[in-house]
This record gives structure tokens, C-alpha cells and sequence, in this order.
């Protein structure tokens, strides 16, 4: 009894510590490239709120397209215009989550929300890979719950734990 308790002890720890690494590493990946313009949301805070947020997808129509979390709108990010979110008429204080793969083209897409006066805009940290790492739904084009997950290379393929990877 004592040698189980122990083992399970040591295997917790385990993995506890490979879940810190992760997190550890997607933090100084994350630092690296944004400079924390916008504030995270993680995904457990938004799965509690989805359904009170605008959600809006900076990824590229092919990655959207093989999944995205439902009920998000595709923005894009190459060709990305402003025009698109003011057209809507979306009321400036509107909470907005903005997500990529990982949290770097969002925060990118962010920025330009603010600077054109939307004030309660938030950048999803771990993008969707941390939302299918958490076993979170997404959906295809047909809205319809897939395992996929357009991953964009084999150096970013890396953070997505969880799903089918599509390149």
C-alpha cells in the first residue's frame, strides 16, 4: 500500500512538472514574440464564457477551415481589414477573444481592434491548440466536431498535444 502511494506520488509529480515545462516553455515562446499589448484570457476562462464573447479567428481561411472553435468568425490575418469588424457594427465595449494557433497573430489582429477603439479585447493564450489540448470541441467548415487541427508546420506542430495534425 505504501509503495503505491508512493509511485502514484512520484507519477503525479511527473506530470505535474511536464505540465509546468509546457506551460513554461509556451510562456517564454509567447514573450518572445508578443509584447503583452492585450491581455490573455485562458481557455478555461473562455469555455465559461464562450457564448458571451465575439469570437474572432486570426488564423488563415485553410487553417479556419479544417477546424475552429464554434461559433467563431474568421478575420483572417495576411489580408486581414479592419473593415470587416467595423462594418458589423459591433458596439466598442463588446467583449472580443481573438485566437490563433498559439496566441501571437491575435494579438497582432488585437492591437488593431484597440487602436480602433474597441476597448475589451482579449488575446486567447495557447490559441486553439491549447483549446484541443484541454479536449475543448472545435468544429469544420461544415461545423461538424472534428479532431483536426491545422498545425501550420512541424516546428509549430510541437504544442498541439491533443487531436489530428494537419499541415
Amino acid at each position: 500500500m505504501k509503495k503505491n502511494f508512493y509511485i502514484y506520488t512520484v507519477l503525479m509529480s511527473l506530470l505535474y512538472l511536464g505540465v509546468n515545462a509546457q506551460t513554461t516553455d509556451l510562456d517564454k515562446l509567447l514573450s518572445k514574440y508578443n509584447n503583452e499589448s492585450v491581455p490573455y484570457i485562458s481557455v478555461n476562462e473562455l469555455k465559461d464564457i464562450k457564448d458571451q464573447v465575439v469570437l474572432l479567428d486570426a488564423r488563415e481561411k485553410n487553417e479556419f477551415d479544417v477546424s475552429h472553435i464554434k461559433n467563431a468568425k474568421f478575420v483572417g490575418y495576411d489580408h486581414f481589414k479592419i473593415n470587416t469588424i467595423t462594418k458589423q457594427n459591433i458596439p466598442k465595449d463588446t467583449k472580443i477573444v481573438v485566437y490563433c494557433s498559439l496566441g501571437v497573430r491575435s494579438e497582432d489582429i488585437s492591437e488593431k481592434l484597440k487602436k480602433e477603439g474597441y476597448t475589451n479585447v482579449l488575446n486567447l493564450y495557447g490559441g486553439i491548440f491549447e483549446w484541443k489540448n484541454k479536449d475543448y470541441e472545435v468544429v469544420d467548415s461544415e461545423e461538424k466536431s472534428t479532431e483536426k487541427v491545422h498545425v501550420c508546420s512541424k516546428e509549430w506542430s510541437k504544442w498541439l498535444l491533443k487531436g489530428k495534425k494537419v499541415y
